[in-house]
């Protein structure tokens, strides 16, 4: 961990507004979809109509001579040209122990398709409608093949594989814990509570659906990809290196404004590739943007676990022991991340904020013929921690006791931190019992049962729900790398490989570095997204603030300490004599000094630059507690989020109102998740949820007023700005709670379990058998 002079500032708690709004509100935004055509050929992308088929043969004939077509690409064409597939981390193992294997990503599917949506061909022509038309044309000829898109049907026996090295269809297994002490633990509990529990497969809702522009650079030659990408340097070497196996240094990611990344943006996707080969064959512009329907069908999934889980508990409720077991969905080909969410990234918080030492999970991801499965708002996390807080409810329940206490009797004590999960993760900070008393106060846990007598009156179901989560942040990467330059101009450039896409970076790094060099706001500008002036790691795991921004307080310093050496040289003094205030350097005792601006225009280039990196000691925990109140209306099994509080330790918060947005949006998508969304296949691989008509989201009207308040008491100790990740946070309390909530105002009609998506028509069909009787599956 970098360490920083005490009395270096870096802007934290103040609640500046957002830089970024008046440039994005007023249509001044530098999204792909906003650049001129300048001449640009369009490629559009044939997509498979079956889940899995042989591809017996594709006739592009007449398609090659319809007008304005300048190219036509199969498969074929692709694997003769020697384009490589798309790598994915292959560190796990098979059950068997052997390594896993999974299909090659190709950016056109070559011989075999195994999932509906997947792109076939590609046509590039004059005109985006001349594009699709001529995609029509082309002829392919498949030997459709049995498909499966349950990932727990795909691994009993008999099931059809998706790639014939792996027939059982796992991709890999993971296990933690001791299996033997746990089931030990279960035979002399004297309580025990099981769930089957299902986190439904999602679709990232990004406002700004995915688009890429490549075209060759007239002076250097070099292929330069406009794309958004939440991480512009491996996008770059990925294209480069494993794609079109080309040097890196050859290819300049540029990435603009992104409506919105959620994690889906991660990757490089087959129709970046595609893209960037056209324009490479071609040597012409090409630009190729997604129709909403492309992100349902094309664009990587999020979440998809299926999980049975159970505690042990003695008569107190505290837990004896905990087991999991779990199925993790991948797709027809396993994204960057896909094994890693569950086979890591759900284990490394699926203890939650409890002491639960004894714990036996068994974790495997399984192939199907869906598309792929990748990072979505949390990834890992939110599965994990659903996981645990439905079993306490449900323990809870059970036992006769209330949800507070049996989280009190678990929760991890402020004398045992730091403290090591079963998982081997160490939580450095937190005050968890603390949280949850702040929650309940200001939820007014008191007033609950009034609130819940009114809406009895009015024929409604009324329940609560509660949550502690936590959340692991930082992506494994806990170093990054930034630039810093004062230029003649009297302004302060920061080169950054982070990257914005909606989180306020441009606000919050600018906010820091106006802070601590004095220098106004207006004189900063912040450039993110071009590979040519920074190779950070990028913007996944919440770790922009508390990795990133580390690295922008230790730039800002480095830039204090440069330039007082070149002050000290200029005014012919020792660097100690040199005092830095507001962007003077000034000799301590007299009136002799310069400005920053002016030391800049005396250096190469006229700026002043500092190369820096900053470095945390390992990852960050934010946690807090969240409560809700549903209400139900039995006639209609229509549930409503009435009220929502939460309490959430991000430890120090740089700009506390843009992290109480961070998790407002967290929240709504939290509450997308458990009442209203959910990708559906049918028996043949066909997605039947491919469009808004079928797939809901939730509008502004079914998100309540969210009251945050952001607790500081336990600020990070792994990085010196003493700051944790605050934007998946949200997603991640906010399903069990609403979940939580809606089973409880069911429990009086002896509901006690149901999956989400709580549909209307799943709740007023549960409503319904419960009256007249009929047991639960």
């Amino acid at each position: 961990m970098n360490i920083l002079p005490g009395n270096l500032r870096f802007g934290a708690g103040q609640p500046v507004k957002r830089l970024e709004d008046l440039r994005l509100l007023t249509g001044k935004g530098q999204f792909i979809d906003d650049k001129p055509a300048d001449g640009a050929l369009w490629l559009h992308v044939l997509r498979s109509p079956h889940a899995h088929a042989k591809i017996v043969s594709i006739d592009t004939s007449a398609a090659a001579a319809m007008p304005g077509v300048a190219a036509v690409y199969t498969g074929a064409d692709l694997v003769k040209d020697d384009v490589g597939a798309i790598p994915t981390l292959s560190i796990f193992k098979r059950p068997d122990g052997k390594r896993m294997t999974v299909p090659p990503r190709r950016l056109l599917a070559h011989e075999i398709v195994r999932y509906a949506g997947e792109a076939v061909a590609a046509v590039v022509a004059s005109s985006r409608v001349e594009a699709q038309s001529a995609a029509e044309a082309i002829i392919v000829e498949y030997d459709v093949q049995p498909a499966v898109v349950d990932p727990v049907e795909a691994v009993k026996p008999g099931a059809p594989v998706v790639w014939p090295e792996a027939p059982d269809n796992i991709v890999g297994a993971m296990s933690y814990g001791d299996a033997a002490k746990v089931d030990e633990a279960f035979a002399k509990a004297a309580h025990t509570v099981e769930l089957d529990l299902v986190s439904q497969r999602l679709v990232p809702s990004a406002m700004e659906p995915r688009s890429t522009i490549a075209e060759i650079d007239k002076k250097s030659d070099r292929l330069l990809l406009h794309v958004q990408s939440q991480t512009p340097a491996s996008t770059r070497d990925v294209l480069a290196e494993a794609v079109l196996k080309r040097p890196k240094d050859s290819v300049r990611v540029l990435v603009g404004d992104i409506g919105g990344g959620f994690g889906q943006k991660t990757n490089l996707y087959p129709e970046d590739g595609i893209v960037a080969y056209a324009a490479t064959k071609l040597n012409k512009k090409i630009r190729w943007r997604g129709d909403r329907t492309d992100e349902f069908v094309g664009g990587t999934h999020g979440r998809d676990l299926t999980s049975t889980a159970s505690f042990a508990l003695d008569e107190k409720g505290k837990v004896l022991a905990y087991r999991v077991k779990s199925i993790g969905c991948t797709g027809a080909y396993s994204s960057g991340a896909a094994n890693i969410i569950p086979l890591v990234l759900g284990p490394f918080v699926q203890t939650g904020v409890y002491d639960l030492p004894l714990v036996h999970f068994e974790v495997k991801s399984v192939m199907t013929h869906t598309a792929p499965v990748g990072a979505y708002r949390g990834a890992g996390r939110p599965e994990a921690v659903f996981i645990v807080e439905r079993l306490f409810d449900a323990a809870a329940r059970k036992i006769g006791m209330d949800p507070r206490a049996i989280r009190k009797a678990n929760y991890i004590k402020p004398a045992q931190l730091p403290y090591t999960n079963a998982a081997g993760q160490v939580y450095d900070s937190g005050a968890f019992a603390h949280m949850l008393d702040r929650a309940v106060k200001l939820a007014d846990w008191d007033g609950f049962a009034a609130r819940k007598k009114a809406a009895k009156k009015k024929g409604l179901l009324y329940g609560r729900g509660l949550t502690s989560y936590i959340e692991w942040t930082g992506g494994r990467a806990h170093t990054e790398k930034v630039s810093l330059h004062a230029t003649s101009q009297g302004r302060v450039v920061l080169h950054s490989g982070t990257m914005a896409m909606g989180q306020g970076l441009q606000t919050t790094y600018t906010q820091m570095i106006s802070d601590t060099l004095g220098i106004a706001m207006d004189k900063i500008d912040v450039v993110q997204g071009d590979t040519d002036l920074a190779m950070g790691f990028g913007s996944v795991g919440s770790r922009s603030l508390f990795v990133g921004g580390t690295a922008v307080a230790v730039s800002s310093n480095d830039l204090i300490q440069k330039a007082r050496e070149k002050a000290a040289n200029v005014l012919e003094t020792s660097i100690e004599d040199i005092e830095y205030q507001g962007g003077m350097l000034t000799v301590v005792g007299t009136d002799r000094r310069i400005s920053l601006f002016d030391l800049a225009e005396k250096e190469s280039g006229a700026k002043l630059s500092v190369d820096s990196e900053g470095e945390v000691d390992g990852p960050s925990w934010p946690n807090g507690t969240h409560i809700c109140e549903v209400e139900i209306d039995p006639e209609t099994g229509v549930s409503k989020v009435v009220r929502y509080t939460t309490v959430d330790d991000v430890g120090v918060a740089v700009n506390p109102m843009l992290v109480t947005g961070q998790i407002h949006g967290g929240v709504a998508q939290g509450i997308g998740q458990a009442l209203y969304e959910g990708v559906s296949y049918d028996a043949d691989g066909q997605l039947l949820t491919a469009s808004y008509q079928d797939y809901c989201i939730p509008r502004a009207d079914d998100v309540p007023p969210i009251v945050v308040t952001l607790d500081d008491t336990a600020p990070c100790r792994t990085n010196p700005l003493g700051a944790k990740g605050c934007g998946e946070s949200g997603a991640i309390g906010g399903p069990p709670c609403v979940t939580n909530g809606v089973m409880d105002a069911l429990a009086e009609l002896g509901i006690t379990q149901l999956n989400t998506p709580l549909t209307p028509q799943k709740i007023w069909q549960a409503i319904r058998d419960a009256k007249a009787g009929v047991p639960q599956p």
